[in-house]
């Protein structure tokens, strides 16, 4: 039988090298000898026999074998034009299977999405690119979308096909970058990925980088996967969220990795519901009102953290998949507690199957490694100029809020955004067009991103880790800012972490690092963290930074989060610091939960726990977080005796705290602070109570205002201090 093409096309399908196989491939009208005839084509490696059948009808259309390999053409008589269709197969070895013609749909993606993708404002992106079921023409599919603008040709491969290049080739939508094919009859759970073919005739098998799902390492796999089924529960929380200012309330957060925070006895990890059911009364009964997520994206390496993502739109499948994640987070919510995710668009890693190179090209990265390259981690850097790759991450960030219900981003490594000589000599980056360090194409990423996000949802959370001086970090966009919600303070955490792991005979010459912090206090919306990163890699974790023999450790950690917790600015602590985890933390075990069968990590545990819930009750905490009239210092200068006093108050004085902190081993029986409200005060924390496993230098009585000028001011209370105490007092 003789084709109505020419034996080269029909050789570049069989090869797989036609960029636009609907062109020959399904029904077409052609004429032939200045007849129209109705045709059909098609491509199936390992066929042996192929008909068209109507699925309304009994009608039936054998084609003939072109070529050997599996090309089949034939005429449709009868018909007098084109009509949906079905194919029965007969393969060798007597197996035979019905489907749907991938090849008989038109484009489903519209001229309107890609005008929003070309212009990087497509801000439902994962709804249209990668795989999504679809319903085209009332066929039951899933349409699988690809950006490789500089790809030879691109195939879906997958279990459904043996992995075969040829037999799935995908649509080149012109001039646009995007290919395309939709695929009647896959299921959830198929896997999945992109064969693309380079211009130097290279196969890359590329993980879907929209994919909802992915196997479990070390399969790269992505699984078809649909995310709109679940059922969430938790419109309460929502509506009380999207009400309410969050900087304008207590932000005390845990900061957990899922994959080290427990596991079972036999040393399985715990699924996102296990974690959800055991986690969750933990972090309630703690009193915290976050809880932080080390990246949960898919990513391949355990020792990354996550950090290292090859699946930007799909929770890690080592402990379940999307909906359980769901699950999660719903239940989180409906208990009350809010969800933050680390968010990593600075840096991808090189992984053959990940975003690099991603079509034979420089995609998503710079070409040039001054630009591209991290020299510190090995990884890539996002080209933040191109409008596709800034709508992939864009996208993404309300991707997580809006299908995921989460309710923050840590946006991760902001520093090496936005400086472009980050971690680098001279010779080894490249200057902006104006001869500076600062990346504009990041710059101006972040404020369109903090724009669309805190636009879209103006009571999430948007968190820079930003570890330099840059200004404006949370300042707003329309008035030059980044527009984060709240930024680490590092500087913060640097200098007090310096200052607590010194032996206290020493500290009285580093006063400054605790006072210090309060000179720049709220030129940004701060949160105070002691997070993962500084309890690893030789840094000790945070008990073992203390000086002193064990129940100096224990005092010592006590009275730094007793300061930090007093001090202006949300609050973030890494799992296990709450009861004194004694060695640095390992991704790799859970934490050591047999120590709170001893009394000091019992005792220590109990200090936390009242400590965050002094914390979420008192208004003074955290009232005038980020301005200047939540805050008054004391006595900040009385470093000799590495003793400071500070007031926390409200809009309220009957509400106002008094903190002061010991920092020396030496108890002091008779202490004088001065009141900038004058009022009598009573002891509501002491962290050197006997239950916390302290000495017992307390104050059971209530303190009268007496009329004794002290810190110039003229009314003043007495009381006692601990040693290597924290004691914080309020109006009676």
């Amino acid at each position: 039988m003789l084709s109505t093409i020419g034996m080269n096309e029909i050789l570049q399908i069989i090869g797989a090298n036609y960029a636009d196989p609907h062109r020959v491939l399904g029904m077409h009208e052609v004429f032939v000898d200045g007849a129209k005839k109705l045709v059909a084509r098609v491509f199936i490696p390992g066929a042996v026999a192929v008909r068209v059948i109507c699925p309304a009808g009994k009608d039936c259309w054998p084609l003939g074998m072109i070529h050997k390999d599996g090309f089949f053409e034939g005429e449709i008589t009868g018909r007098a034009g084109w009509f949906r269709y079905q194919l029965e197969v007969e393969l060798e070895g007597d197996d035979s299977f019905v489907c749907y013609d991938p090849y008989s749909f038109a484009p489903v993606l519209s001229e309107y999405d890609i005008f929003l993708f070309g212009q990087g404002t497509h801000y439902k992106l994962a709804e249209k690119m990668g795989a999504n079921f679809a319903v085209v023409d009332g066929v039951d599919g899933v349409l699988l979308t690809l950006w490789a603008p500089n790809a030879a040709r691109c195939s879906v491969v997958g279990s459904f096909n043996n992995y075969d290049g040829r037999r799935h080739p995908m649509r080149l939508l012109e001039n646009t970058g995007i290919w395309e094919l939709f695929i009647p009859g896959l299921a959830q759970y198929d896997c999945y990925k992109f064969e693309i073919k380079t211009h130097d005739g290279v196969l890359l098998q590329k993980s879907d980088p929209y994919a909802k799902f992915c196997q479990l390492r070390p399969s790269t796999n992505s699984l078809i996967y649909d995310i709109s089924k679940y059922e969430w529960d938790d419109a309460d929380w929502l509506a009380a969220r999207d009400a309410a200012n969050p900087l304008a309330g207590p932000i005390n957060i845990y900061e957990v990795n899922l994959g080290s925070w427990k596991h079972h006895e036999d040393g399985r990890f715990m699924t996102y519901t296990e974690l959800a059911h055991a986690l969750v009364p933990y972090v309630l009964d703690m009193g915290y009102t976050h809880i932080e997520l080390m990246p949960v994206s898919e990513f391949p390496y355990d020792p990354s953290w996550g950090y290292q993502v090859t699946g930007y739109y799909a929770p890690t499948s080592r402990f379940g998949n999307p909906d359980e994640f769901k699950y999660f987070v719903d239940y989180c919510h409906r208990h009350g507690i809010g969800v933050i995710l680390d968010w990593v668009p600075a840096h991808f890693p090189k992984d053959a199957h990940g975003l690099a190179r991603f079509d034979g090209t420089a995609l998503y990265e710079h070409e040039d490694p001054r630009q591209g390259e991290h020299p510190d981690w090995g990884t890539l850097v996002f080209n933040y100029g191109r409008n596709e790759v800034k709508n992939f991450l864009i996208a993404n960030a309300l991707f997580w809020i809006e299908e995921y219900h989460i309710d923050g981003l840590r946006v991760d490594a902001v520093a090496s955004m936005l400086h472009l000589d980050y971690s680098k000599n001279d010779g080894q980056w490249v200057a902006n067009q104006y001869g500076g360090n600062i990346n504009l194409d990041a710059v101006e990423f972040i404020k369109h991103m903090n724009s669309v996000v805190l636009g879209a949802h103006p009571n999430v959370l948007m968190i820079a880790e930003e570890s330099t001086s840059y200004e404006g970090v949370t300042r707003p966009v329309g008035l030059d800012g980044l527009g984060f919600s709240l930024k680490w303070n590092m500087g913060w955490m640097n200098d007090f972490l310096a200052y607590i792991a010194r032996d206290p005979i020493h500290r009285r010459h580093h006063h400054t690092n605790l006072t210090f912090g309060m000179m720049y206090a709220h030129t940004e919306n701060f949160i105070l963290v002691l997070s993962h990163d500084e309890v690893v890699h030789g840094k000790k974790s945070l008990l073992n930074k203390m000086p002193g023999d064990l129940w100096q450790k224990f005092a010592n950690l006590k009275a730094a989060l007793g300061f930090m917790y007093g001090h202006p600015g949300k609050k973030l602590l890494f799992m296990g610091g709450e009861f004194g985890q004694f060695i640095e933390w390992d991704e790799k075990r859970p934490l050591d939960w047999f120590l709170l069968e001893y009394g000091h990590h019992c005792k220590m545990q109990e200090f936390a726990r009242d400590l965050n819930h002094l914390y979420r009750n008192q208004r003074a905490c955290w009232f005038g977080d980020v301005t200047h009239e939540g805050f008054a210092w004391i006595d900040a200068d009385d470093n000799n005796r590495s003793i400071t006093s500070f007031a926390r108050f409200s809009d309220d004085p009957a509400e106002t705290l008094i903190f002061i902190c010991n920092f020396t081993p030496v108890p002091v029986e008779s202490h004088r602070v001065g009141l900038h409200h004058v009022a009598d005060y009573a002891e509501i924390l002491n962290s050197d109570d006997a239950k916390y496993g302290g000495s017992g230098v307390v104050n059971d009585e209530v303190m009268k205002a007496e009329e004794i000028l002290c810190n110039g001011m003229q009314y003043s209370i007495g009381l006692r201090l601990p040693p290597l105490g924290v004691v914080v007092l309020r109006v009676v």
